[in-house]
Order: structure tokens, then sequence, then C-alpha cells
């Protein structure tokens, strides 16, 4: 053998492995890299959303308070969640309130004169059925690990594809451009491994930074941060599970209209044990607008459930919910609203945290704005172009009669070994299905033959 040539055992089952994981995951690349694209634009197409509720011309401002009155008027029996700032003059505030009777959440959108303009559903919105695309492939759990399985086999079939892609003494041409005049198959071959090349990189990056959110890995993950003391603050990202879990309300509050005209103070707002009023509410959210925080920017009255709230303490929390999460910041207050408990910036996480907060906002584009967004919709379109290409050489090169795999190599070399190895370490749900595959070509080849010789594994 050459020196330089791979072991044939170790690319044999290489070059196997990337045929399978190109198989596999054609299907959740297409679909995954479609609408991660689209998930991309969240503000702009929230905003589209929402543009019969923004830049009104602004004649009466009201307090918050009425403007929280209205949107409980709106809908009897309902309990306060939370209220957003508006980002410009002339928006809507939003407040959120939760229905009676299990009824749901309604985002509710009150002008700056105290009029109620309209009201969403939160999970009707346009970027909530593509979240549930994306992770969930609409089908809940067992859907999220699927997506955690396919993005584990989509990072083995990039890794193995640059692994056969090494040009080992060849010219560039069909390593670094594609070649364009030695016909289709010759240049459908090309176009895959030159595209591979080009955005392996990125593609890489944005498999890593979805993994936190996967209930295997992410739990797993979470688990490790709090073995080896990685916990400092809030964790800027949930896991699918954690983010399956609902707020619960916060707030409840004695149905009533509006007020009109002056505003008199009178009156409450009820709260889990007791009754803050109109003023300090009010005073709470001129202390967020003050604060300039990203938006947007939401006021949470005492009570507030999960990693908003102050663990063991009734308070006031103000916070930036920002795409871009190193813009993110939490205020808490005492229930008084006098004195300030804690403030948290994303500079005040641990490290490990930042790392993947960065990444976090990479992978929903929001990191470098406009630019970030650019190159995700490219990473998703060359990843397409894999997944198509990919599909286009087996119908090409498959023969009659066979699945057209590449044959199995009688025992792995050290290359694979490492790679299970490593596998086993950061990808378990891959180094799980390698090691059921294996069992299954043990157990089922040598009693269907003819399977064996379809799968190439004869």
């Amino acid at each position: 053998m050459a020196t330089g040539q791979p072991r044939p055992n170790s690319y044999r089952t290489i070059w196997r492995w990337h045929f399978y994981a190109g198989l596999f995951v054609l299907p959740f690349i297409i679909t995954l890299s479609l609408s991660g694209a689209l998930y991309l634009f969240k503000p702009q197409i929230e905003r589209w959303e929402e543009r019969g509720f923004r830049g009104s011309p602004v004649a009466t401002q009201v307090a918050p308070s009425w403007q929280v009155d209205a949107a409980l008027a709106a809908f009897p029996g309902a309990r306060l969640l939370d209220y957003r700032l508006p980002e410009r003059a002339g928006d809507a505030a939003m407040v959120r309130v939760d229905l009676p009777d299990g009824g749901g959440v309604r985002e509710t959108f009150v002008a700056a004169d105290g009029a109620v303009v309209g009201s969403l559903r939160p999970e009707a919105r346009i970027m909530a059925l593509v979240k549930t695309v994306h992770s969930q492939l609409m089908i809940g759990k067992a859907g999220n690990w699927l997506v955690e399985l396919a993005a584990s086999w989509a990072i083995l079939m990039i890794a193995s594809g640059l692994y056969l892609w090494w040009p080992r003494g060849r010219g560039m041409a069909g390593v670094l451009w594609p070649r364009l005049t030695g016909g289709r198959r010759l240049l459908w071959r090309d176009l895959h491994a030159v595209t591979g090349f080009w955005i392996s990189g990125l593609a890489l990056v944005l498999l890593l930074t979805g993994l936190p959110w996967t209930d295997v890995w992410g739990s797993g993950f979470n688990r490790l941060r709090a073995e080896l003391g990685w916990v400092k603050g809030a964790s800027p990202w949930v896991t699918e599970e954690g983010a399956a879990e609902e707020r619960q309300p916060i707030a409840a509050a004695e149905p009533h209209a509006p007020h009109h005209g002056g505003h008199s103070g009178a009156g409450h707002m009820g709260g889990n044990d007791g009754a803050f009023s109109p003023a300090l509410f009010n005073t709470m959210v001129a202390r967020a607008r003050s604060e300039r925080l990203a938006f947007p920017a939401i006021v949470t009255p005492p009570g507030a459930p999960g990693r908003f709230g102050a663990p063991g303490e009734m308070a006031w929390t103000i916070r930036s919910d920002a795409a871009n999460v190193p813009l993110q910041q939490t205020i808490r207050f005492s229930r008084d609203g006098s004195e300030p408990l804690s403030r948290e910036r994303f500079g005040d996480i641990h490290v490990i945290d930042r790392m993947v907060g960065y990444g976090i906002a990479w992978h929903q584009g929001q990191l470098f704005g406009p630019f970030n967004q650019a190159i995700g919709v490219l990473t998703a379109a060359g990843l397409i172009t894999l997944a198509v290409s990919g599909f286009m050489m087996w119908r090409r090169r498959k023969p009659a009669g066979k699945l057209g795999a590449p044959s199995a190599a009688e025992r792995p070399g050290r290359v694979v070994i490492a790679i299970l190895l490593a596998c086993a370490a950061l990808l378990p749900l891959l180094a799980l299905s390698l090691v059921l595959i294996w069992l299954v070509e043990r157990a089922a080849f040598p009693r269907l033959p003819r399977l064996a010789r379809w799968l190439g594994a004869a």
C-alpha cells in the first residue's frame, strides 16, 4: 500500500457510514434546512405579523396599568402573565394573559390610548409552527429525538465526507472547484464534494450549536455542567423538554373595565398573596424603559415561575429576551419595588454558558444581524445542495437489484475504532444507533443472505 493511502478497511467502513448517513439524513436535512432558514428571520416575520399593532399615531398616552386593565377586561377572568414594552412610539404594548379554564395564553396588544387592537395565540404564530417543525417535526418528544439523531448522523456524514474528500495527491479541480466539462455524473460528484468542503465548517457549527436544545444531549450536558460546577447564574438556553413546560399564570386580577379619562389610582392588580398597586406597576415599567434594554423588554410581576423568577422569593423581574443572546439581561426587584435584588448580564454567567449563548445567537442568525442571517441561508442552501447531489449520485450509480451501498469491510481499522469511541463520548444517540446497526447486521445477515447481498454486506 502506497504511503499516504488510507487503510482499506477504514476507508471502506467510513465510505459505507457516509453512504448510509446520507440516505438517512436526506429528508431531515431538507426539512431542517428549510425550516431553519425561515427561522433565521424570526424578528422580521414577527414584526410583519404584528404590523397592524405598530406605528399608530400617538394622540393619547395612558399608563401601562390601564393597558393591563384593558387586556384583562377583553378576556374576563384572565390572569396577568407579563407586559412587553412597545419597541417604538406608536407601537402597541403586548400584555400576555392566561385564560380561565385552561383556555391557553393570549398575547393581547393594547395601543397607547388604552384600546385593545388585537390578540394572537402564541402557538398559532408562524414562528411557533416553524419551530415545532424544526425541533420536533410536529410529533412531540419523539420528533426531538429523531432530530437529534439526524443531527448526529449529519455530523458523521460531514466528518466522513471530509475524510473521503481529502485530496491524497490529486489536483485541486474537483476538490476546490467543480469540473464543468466531464459530463453529468462527474459534475454531480464534484458539486457534492466541493460544496461539502466549502460549507463543512459552517454546517458543523450549525449542527453543534443546536445540540444544547435537544433532550438527550442537552440534558446530559446540563448534568455534566452541574457535576463540574460550570453553573453561574441562569443558563441562556433550555432543552426542548424544559421549553415544553408552560409558564404558569403569575398574577390574578379581578375582571373590570379599563379606566377612561383621568387615572385615579383606585383598584388593584391582584397578586398571588396580596395586591400591588397600579402606581407600582407603572413605576416598574418606567424603570424598565429607563434601562434601555434590547427589545423585547418584559416586566413580570411578583410570583413569576421558572428560570426568570427569583428562587424562594416574590420579586419583580425586568428582562430583555433579545434573540441576540449576549444582549440579554435580567434585573430583579423586591416585591414592593424599593430594593434591587440582582442584576444578571450575559457577562455574569459561566464562561461555558457564554460560549453556548454565542452559539445559540449564531444558530438563530442574530449574532451579527443581517450578515449572520445571510451566512445561515448560505449554509442551509449548501446542505440542501449536498442532499440533492448525493441523492442524484446514488440514483445514477445504483445497480439493478441492489441498494448500491459500498461493500462492508471485514474488520474495522483503527480510524473506525477512534471514531466510534469519539461518538460514544460526544454523540450518544449516534453511538447507540451504530451499535444497534452492528447487532442487527450480526444477527440478521447470516439468516437473510439476500438482504445482506442487497445491502452490500455479503
